[in-house]
C-alpha cells in the first residue's frame, strides 16, 4: 500500500461520502414512505462501502490476500451460475471437478506465476476433462446443455475473474511494485462505467438499446456512462504504467466489453426467468450481478497489458 495507492482509496472514500451524504438529502426531501429509486440508491451506497472495505483490506495483505478475496469471489459467483441451471445426478462428478479442482488449482497457479499454465488449464485441459466426467455416467439427457453450462460457469466465474488477480504477476518495467493500482484502476473504471450508466439512464435515458435482454439499459445512458467512466479512466493514468490516451483507450475498451457483458449476462437470467443472480448483495443482486462486466472486460485487459507493456 503505497502513497498512490493510499491517495486513490482516500478519493474514493471522499466520493463515497458523498455519495452517502446527498442519498440521505434526497431521503430527507422525498419525506416519510417507500421511495424505490431512492431507497435503491441509498442501498447501493452502502453495499459500497461495505465492498470498498473488503477490497482495502484484502489490498493491505498484499498479493495473497487479493488471491484469497478473489478466491473467495470465484467461489460465490460458480455457486450462482450452477444454482440457476438445471444439473443431474451424472453431472456431479463434474460440479466437483469445477468446484474442488479446477477452482483451488487455477488460484494456486496465479500464486505461483506460472502463466504458461493457468492461462490454458481451464479453457483447455479442464474443457475437456468435464465431458468425459458427465459422460461417465451414462445419462445422455441433455448431455449437451449440461456440460455446456458447467464450462461457462468455470470460465465466466473462474477463469475470467482471475485475470484480474493474475495481473500482479505482470512484470511491467518502471512499475515494480505497484501492479495493486492496474487492479484498483481496473475495478474502479469498470464499476464506475456501471454506475454512471445507470445515473445518466434515470436522468436522460428515452431509447432502449436491448429491451429483450435489459429493459434498464437506455442508449443516453450508455453513452453517457461510458464516456464519463473513460474519462476518468484517463484522468487516473498518474496509477498506472500508461499515458493519459492510452488509459482512455484501455478504459473506452473495457467499458465497451463490461457493456456486453452484462448484456450477455442479462440474456442468461432472462432465459432461466431470474431478475438476479442472487440477495447476497443488497442493492445490487447477488455476485455475479455485480461481476458480470468484470468478468468479460478483466481478460482483455490482462492481455493487452501482457502483451503491450509486461
Amino acid at each position: 500500500m503505497d502513497d498512490n495507492t493510499l491517495s486513490l482509496f482516500a478519493g474514493i472514500g471522499a466520493l463515497l461520502l458523498l455519495a452517502s451524504v446527498i442519498g440521505r438529502l434526497l431521503k430527507w426531501r422525498a419525506g416519510a414512505g417507500q421511495h424505490p429509486v431512492i431507497d435503491n440508491l441509498n442501498a447501493r451506497i452502502n453495499a459500497w462501502w461495505v465492498m470498498v472495505l473488503v477490497i482495502g483490506i484484502a489490498f493491505v495483505f498484499g498479493k495473497y490476500g487479493v488471491i484469497v478475496l478473489f478466491y473467495g469471489v470465484s467461489f460465490y459467483a460458480l455457486r450462482e451460475f450452477m444454482t440457476l441451471t438445471p444439473t443431474r445426478r451424472s453431472d456431479y462428478p463434474a460440479l466437483a471437478a469445477a468446484f474442488y479442482i479446477a477452482l483451488p488449482v487455477q488460484y494456486v497457479l496465479i500464486a505461483s506465476d506460472w502463466y504458461g499454465l493457468f492461462s490454458i488449464f481451464i479453457p483447455v485441459y479442464v474443457f475437456l476433462l468435464l465431458p468425459i466426467l458427465a459422460s461417465l455416467g451414462g445419462d445422455t439427457t441433455r448431455f449437451l446443455e449440461r456440460t455446456s453450462k458447467v464450462q461457462w460457469g468455470l470460465m465466466i466465474a473462474v477463469y475470467c475473474v482471475s485475470t484480474v488477480p493474475a495481473l500482479m504477476t505482470l512484470d511491467i518495467p518502471g512499475y515494480e511494485g505497484r501492479n495493486l493500482l492496474l487492479i484498483a484502476w481496473l475495478i474502479l473504471v469498470v464499476q464506475l462505467s456501471d454506475v454512471l450508466q445507470y445515473v445518466c439512464g434515470k436522468l436522460l435515458g428515452k431509447r432502449k438499446v436491448a429491451p429483450n435482454l435489459s429493459p434498464s439499459k437506455t442508449l443516453e445512458g450508455l453513452l453517457g456512462g461510458v464516456a464519463l467512466a473513460t474519462l476518468v479512466g484517463a484522468l487516473l493514468c498518474w496509477i498506472t504504467p500508461f499515458s493519459f490516451w492510452q488509459a482512455g483507450l484501455l478504459a473506452l475498451v473495457v467499458n465497451a466489453m463490461g457493456f456486453f457483458g452484462g448484456l450477455v449476462m442479462s440474456a442468461i437470467k432472462r432465459d432461466r426467468g431470474v431478475k438476479d443472480w442472487g440477495h447476497m448483495i443488497e442493492g445490487h443482486g447477488g455476485m455475479l450481478d455485480r461481476m458480470d462486466s468484470v468478468c468479460f472486460a478483466a481478460p482483455v485487459f490482462f492481455h493487452f497489458v501482457r502483451y503491450w507493456w509486461a
